[in-house]
């Protein structure tokens, strides 16, 4: 299949805006000012290491689109945790034979081209999404390949700077939330670390759910996450979390993963209620044993915990991962527009300046918000 740029023409009378942003008329969308994009820019991860082996080059090959895919004409693209991790060689086991990789999960740009079989999207829509954490060609890049399910119109209220920095948190938090432990109006919430952004997200969709949230953080978040809805928040390096919360909750997600915030957040828990951390130990058995030995050693260990928390506390013990779910990122997207999921960006830099963003967000502490990477028109 060729892969054909394609600029909308907005030129009739009948043409309007639609509910969820995208221009349409009568006719469909018009398009002209057809070019073929065989190449863009992007920044490529050569090999592991610190930011100064990220690589910006020109005429890096753009695939041709499956039928499902969207070719996404990038505005801003925020770094999120993972990106630092996997170029530091995180999932090394799965990544280093397919380098050169592009890294970037989230994004905010414009349709630029679809495959044949996309239908909930049109050329010249402004959209948001996010890649899953094993794609290797990711955002980094002028022209970003997504699935139809990982993208969705951009809230319209919001800059592409502000769409960037959402998706990927926000389907970590909802998968954690929403698909696996299916919180319902009333039932107690506790975040382990809602200061950062898949935190905040869980916050603020857990309100949204209607339930009561409690939540830990440094106490320069304590404001933050008052403000996104928390009714409880505790200074985790102040205060005894097993002192100051109250009662027991329905479902708790780890954004810290200790041992020890583990052993408090079962401790914490209801009968029948979950228990979700973001760290995992799949990635770091298979990087230290490889694929072979190290994912059917994750395999056991889960199952070894899933059996042993659910006789001795009653509890279901899960690892979670971010995962595509249109359904959620939809949800994400209304919330977003009405004002309801807020991630705060704390600093911007020009794509040419990808190693200065690498090298701030490495310094721990020092940025509290996201920090997002705008591409020029």
């Amino acid at each position: 299949m060729r892969l054909l740029l394609r600029k909308p023409e907005i030129t009739k009378v009948s043409d309007r805006i639609t509910g969820n942003g995208s221009l349409r008329s009568r006719q469909g969308f018009k398009t002209c000012n057809r070019s073929i994009v065989t190449s863009c820019r992007a920044v490529l991860l050569p090999r592991f290491g610190g930011p100064d082996v990220l690589e910006l080059r020109d005429n890096v090959n753009v695939p041709d689109l499956k039928p499902n895919e969207v070719l996404v004409r990038a505005r801003a693209v925020s770094i999120n945790p993972l990106d630092t991790r996997m170029r530091a060689g995180y999932g090394r086991s799965i990544f280093e034979p397919l380098m050169p990789l592009i890294l970037g999960r989230d994004i905010s740009g414009e349709v630029a081209a679809i495959g044949n079989s996309v239908r909930s999207l049109g050329i010249g829509q402004e959209v948001f999404g996010a890649l899953h954490p094993t794609a290797v060609r990711g955002t980094y890049t002028d022209y970003a390949i997504l699935a139809e399910d990982e993208l969705a119109p951009k809230p319209a209220p919001i800059s592409h700077v502000e769409a960037s920095a959402i998706p990927f948190a926000a389907l970590t938090a909802w998968r954690a939330l929403k698909s696996t432990a299916r919180i319902a109006q009333g039932q107690r919430v506790l975040v382990v670390g809602g200061g950062g952004a898949v935190g905040l997200s869980a916050i603020q969709l857990a309100v949204a759910a209607g339930c009561h949230v409690s939540t830990t953080c440094g106490g320069e978040s304590i404001d933050r996450v008052l403000a996104a809805g928390a009714e409880d928040a505790v200074d985790y390096n102040m205060e005894d979390l097993e002192v100051a919360m109250k009662g027991y909750f329905d479902a708790v997600l780890d954004t810290i993963g200790l041992p020890e915030t583990e052993r408090i957040g079962i401790n914490l828990l209801k009968r029948g209620g979950h228990y979700m951390t973001l760290q995992g130990e799949a990635a770091s058995l298979t990087d230290r044993y490889g694929l072979a030995i190290g994912l059917p050693l994750a395999t056991g260990i889960l199952l070894k915990k899933q059996i042993q928390y659910r006789y001795s506390h009653g509890i279901e013990y899960w690892w979670t991962y971010m995962r595509a779910d249109a359904e959620g990122l939809e949800e994400i997207r209304r919330l977003s527009e009405a004002g309801r999921l807020k991630i705060p960006v704390e600093k911007t830099f020009s794509i040419t300046q990808v190693r200065e963003a690498h090298q701030a967000k490495d310094r721990k502490g020092h940025v509290p918000g996201k920090i997002v990477l705008e591409l020029e028109k």
